[in-house]
């Protein structure tokens, strides 16, 4: 096997001296290599801390042993990134399959990379359709598409024969993606957009809905049963532009919002966005269609009976109703509405003094601010503090706002004016 992962690799890769390093250029506009031609130790298996999926590191290659299957066989960066530059070498055996994911989101409830990282796909098109004829890739499986929901400009397409290096490029930059191959441009498009929904919906991610929101993660390489070989493998963060005002709700229906769960959710003859039970009286969630990280988020809510409810962030939902983040709790007077309560984990992280109680007005309109940055959670409940704390796990876990309706029966909440600025 050794002897067949250096031929996949070949003496190539040890004759090029300049391979995995930087010039002098690069480390002045912020280039990070994230492999040093010798071991893997800026990479780890998915989900983990150890490095035990098959990979190693051969004559200055990252080689993939191609022991990989479609639920096993990733490895993973341990640092993650938002918006960057990144190009990388690579090497395909005949019929070979493999992939550069990024965006990555690790949790236990996700049990594969691609189920939140988007992919820029490597295959040797040609080959894996002679290996497993009859079998055809469809276009969405080809070689440098954004996988299962964006095609390259195959006119600008030069692939270097199977056992030849290519080149590949990556730019995410504040929701504008591009795919690079051997120079040139073959693909772009821009994230979460109206169309990039559809397409999501629409194809093999309609069941995913974690798939692509995340906007920070970690990258990853794919072992898909094939060896591969990659070298060069850089990146170069790019600056986020925060600054951005959105208002989360329009007032007229629920566009820019998902619902999960069990609830009824709509908009009155007033504008206001209703949240209430659902048939079944079970929880129900009404969430972003988009993560948020750091922001600075007002709104208004008037609990209109029961107003056992919840602003949930940095959250996403797993099956039918079960979500993992945090809440900013809004529940009737003397259940600490404006604390902080982390779900499915260690429960209240900041409940808010019992003199605080009377702030919240019962039947009326409230104005709830939350802000998040880094670490940092802030909750206002009509100007007023209410919890203030850091926690370093709200800050390295992304996700989506979502608005909650408790278990129970007659619950009914109303919510508007939503204001939100990214930081």
């Amino acid at each position: 096997m050794l002897l067949a992962l250096a031929a996949i690799c070949g003496t190539s890769c040890s004759s090029l001296p300049k391979d995995n390093t930087l010039t002098k250029s690069e480390e002045a506009e912020g280039w990070v290599l994230l492999f040093n031609g010798q071991d893997l130790s800026e990479w780890c298996n998915f989900n983990d801390t150890v490095l035990s999926n098959g990979w190693t590191a051969v004559n200055g290659c990252i080689q993939a042993s191609g022991a990989g299957a479609d639920d096993s066989g990733y490895i993973v960066t341990k640092r993650k990134f938002a918006d960057f530059e990144l190009t990388w070498d690579w090497k395909l055996t005949h019929g070979g399959n493999s992939g550069m994911i990024y965006h990555v989101v690790e949790n236990p409830a996700f049990t594969v990379p691609y189920v939140t990282g988007p992919e820029y796909q490597l295959i040797d098109n040609e080959g894996w359709e002679e290996v497993n004829a009859p079998a055809k890739l469809e276009e969405w499986q080809k070689l440098g598409v954004d996988y299962a929901m964006h095609l390259p400009d195959y006119s600008k397409m030069h692939v270097n024969p199977v056992g030849e290096w290519n080149t590949s490029k990556i730019v995410f930059d504040n929701g504008h993606v591009e795919h690079w191959l051997n120079g040139e441009k073959i693909l772009e498009f821009e994230a979460w957009t109206d169309d990039w929904f559809a397409r999501k919906g629409s194809g093999k991610w309609a069941h995913a809905p974690e798939y692509g929101l995340a906007s920070e993660g970690v990258i990853c390489l794919q072992d898909h049963g094939d060896p591969a070989s990659f070298k060069n493998i850089k990146v170069r963060p790019l600056p986020h532009k925060g600054g951005q005002t959105e208002s989360l709700f329009n007032g007229k229906d629920l566009t820019g919002w998902e619902p999960f769960g069990d609830g009824k959710w709509s908009v009155d003859e007033e504008g206001n966005l209703v949240t209430e039970n659902g048939d079944n009286k079970q929880y129900g969630y009404l969430c972003t269609r988009k993560y948020y990280k750091d922001f600075d988020l007002t709104l208004e809510f008037k609990q209109a009976s029961n107003g056992n409810s919840g602003l949930f962030f940095h959250s996403f939902i797993e099956g039918f109703n079960k979500v993992h983040g945090w809440q900013c709790e809004v529940a009737p007077k003397g259940n600490d509405t404006g604390g902080i309560y982390e779900s499915y984990g260690r429960g209240w992280l900041q409940q808010i003094p019992a003199e605080k109680e009377e702030v919240l007005k019962e039947g009326e309109w409230n104005t709830l601010r939350l802000r998040v940055e880094g670490n940092h959670v802030q909750t206002w409940l009509n100007d007023v503090p209410m919890a203030d704390l850091e926690d370093e796990l709200i800050g390295n876990t992304p996700g989506r706002l979502m608005l909650q309706i408790h278990d129970g029966n007659d619950i009914k909440v109303l919510w508007r004016n939503f204001q939100l600025k990214q930081l």
